[in-house]
Parts: C-alpha cells; sequence; structure tokens
C-alpha cells in the first residue's frame, strides 16, 4: 500500500508532520478515513511498526484486540477495500464527510537576529 492509494480511497494522514524520532511510512504510519459511518463512527487504518499487515479500527491507535475491526495483509487491496464496506456495513452505511483529521504543527521558536 502506498500514501497515493490510501488517499484514493478516502483516507487522510493522522500526522503529517515527520520528526527525527519518527519511523518511516515503510516501517509505519496511521490514517483516518474521511467519511463518517451513518452513527458518527470514524474508521482508522494503521500499519504499526514490525507488524506485517495494517489494522482497522475506530480507534486512532488500538491496544487491545477486540478494538480490531479487521486484519488485512498490507499487499491485499482487494481485502482491505471488503474490509472497508463491511465497516460502513456494520455502523448503517456512509455518513458525511467528517472535519479534519486535528495535526500537531507545532514548531519550535526561531528567533529572528
Amino acid at each position: 500500500m502506498t500514501d497515493s492509494y490510501l488517499r484514493s480511497l478516502g483516507f487522510a494522514a493522522v500526522s503529517t508532520t515527520r520528526g527525527a524520532n519518527q519511523p518511516t511510512f515503510r516501517q509505519a504510519w496511521r490514517y483516518q478515513h474521511e467519511v463518517a459511518t451513518q452513527d458518527g463512527t470514524r474508521l482508522f487504518i494503521e500499519h504499526p511498526l514490525g507488524i506485517e499487515g495494517c489494522r482497522l479500527s475506530s480507534l486512532a491507535a488500538p491496544l487491545a484486540r477486540q478494538d480490531v475491526f479487521a486484519t488485512v495483509a498490507l499487499h491485499d487491496e482487494p481485502g482491505l477495500e471488503a474490509a472497508i464496506e463491511n465497516f460502513y456495513a456494520a455502523h448503517g452505511g456512509r455518513g458525511a464527510v467528517a472535519a479534519p483529521v486535528a495535526t500537531s504543527a507545532y514548531l519550535p521558536y526561531r528567533r529572528q537576529q
């Protein structure tokens, strides 16, 4: 999966800032779908560091197994698309486009000299 593929499905990156201590896209990433469900639930997809698959959840960072809706292999695009449709079907269908993801725009103050 690539960034452009995930964006074509309606996902947006949760964090757009890259720090020195953050892993690269190949190692880990997290996205949120731009469309909420009819009941207001949001869909997140993440590829955690060291896991050979991506997880779909209604939580940004699920820690418990029961919080993960589906786990899909990284290169299984038809499986991912089916899991997304199953998620929306389980929550009453697609709703309105939700507000953009809030990202941290913290930049250290630099003194002008």
